[in-house]
């Protein structure tokens, strides 16, 4: 395997990152453990896990993932050769410190503190923050946010930061499913107190959802941002054992309520379009579906989910295949036809009004007819 670095760091991560997501639940102590072993024996050195996980989450299995990795491990003797990153929850989840804003001095460093208790580690090579803390898109529903309405406070986020990075806790600050906005602001404030910079951020990415503009990717790129791609795969949907039904024992049938967005008619529709294409060339759905994400100029590494070593076998097997200009033509035409199926097309119209009555109480006229043209449209749409 080719190991990219990782942003500015001197961390070399593999270009696949292991996912346990749903170790815990989904995957017990022992099936962890062999996908651990087979990813290492791979050349898999990169794993990422969540202070919330595994998914779905409650507060009885709160932390069992990154229990699971510890044990690993501590037990093989390896930490030097092991990437791991984790996250710290936002707000939102009653059992993790009560459920309310989370991105402050002590909670951020109580968070770091339980992971490493429960990664049984020194160190962590990257951390990041699960969501932002503010109000912002959150798999595929767009809510139009204005920052300087509902926004974190970003100076003293990377301040708490940058002490445990100097105290040798973590090694470098990773963000996740940030958006523009919220990185714009991030790296003003990097720049103005000479802050140790964000090496990574990790938003999904696969075929049925590309919802990344040149904005952000030229923003990334410019400021040596490592991107970091979670749900290459769909939950499985790219694999394409969910055309026909939910296989025993798959996500969607274990947990139908929770793992669902990406089973909607439209995604299905584009899933349905891939595999044809994939028959075509001779190859299962998957060495279409992950080679595409891999092939990626922007993709330092692709974060994949496996249920059994087989899967994985399979996956890796994937990383070797090549995709031409032919068939990224024919990706690119489906994608065209069914643009991002996974985004639902909803307006939140309380935002709306709010920002509007706020528009009208400053008596600015035109932006309140502006706001509320745009308003209109979005209901015609």
């Amino acid at each position: 395997m080719e190991y990219k670095k990782l942003g500015e760091s001197d961390i070399y991560v593999s270009p696949l990152c292991l996912g346990t997501m749903t170790w815990g639940t989904q995957n017990n102590y022992a099936e962890s453990n062999d996908l651990m072993n087979f990813a290492y024996e791979n050349g898999i050195n990169f794993i990422d896990t969540a202070e919330q996980y595994p998914a779905p989450s409650t507060k009885e299995k709160y932390g069992i993932s990154e229990k699971i990795i510890g044990e690993w491990i501590n037990e093989k003797k390896i930490r030097n050769k092991i990437i791991i990153a984790t996250k710290m929850s936002g707000p939102g989840v009653p059992w993790i410190r009560n459920g309310d804003l989370q991105y402050s001095k002590n909670k951020i460093n109580d968070a770091v503190e339980g992971s490493l208790r429960r990664l049984k580690t020194e160190y962590i090579d990257l951390y990041q923050l699960h969501w932002p803390e503010r109000l912002s898109d959150q798999f595929g529903i767009n809510r139009q946010i204005n920052l300087k309405d509902n926004f974190n406070n970003f100076e003293d986020i990377l301040n708490t930061f940058e002490i445990l990075i100097k105290e040798g806790k973590i090694r470098c600050l990773g963000l996740s499913n940030e958006n523009f906005e919220g990185l714009t602001e991030y790296f003003k404030i990097i720049k103005r107190n000479n802050f140790s910079k964000i090496v990574s951020m990790q938003n999904r990415f696969n075929l049925i959802y590309r919802n990344y503009d040149n904005n952000f990717f030229n923003l990334c790129k410019d400021n040596n941002i490592s991107i970091l791609g979670y749900s290459p795969l769909a939950f499985g949907m790219l694999t394409g054992k969910y055309i026909n039904n939910s296989p025993d024992k798959s996500r969607l049938k274990l947990f139908p309520n929770y793992f669902n967005r990406y089973s909607g008619k439209e995604s299905k529709n584009a899933v349905l379009k891939y595999s044809k294409l994939s028959k075509s060339m001779a190859l299962p759905l998957i060495k279409l579906s992950l080679p595409f994400c891999l092939n990626q100029s922007f993709l330092t590494s692709a974060i994949i989910g496996s249920t059994n070593v087989l899967q994985l076998k399979e996956i890796i097997e994937a990383t070797n295949i090549k995709l031409n200009k032919e068939i990224i033509d024919k990706i690119d035409k489906i994608h065209a036809e069914n643009k991002d199926p996974t985004i639902e097309k909803e307006f939140n119209i309380l935002i709306y009004l709010k920002n509007g009555l706020k528009l009208i109480l400053k008596g600015d006229f035109i932006n309140f007819i502006k706001k509320f043209i745009k308003f209109l449209k979005k209901i015609i749409s």
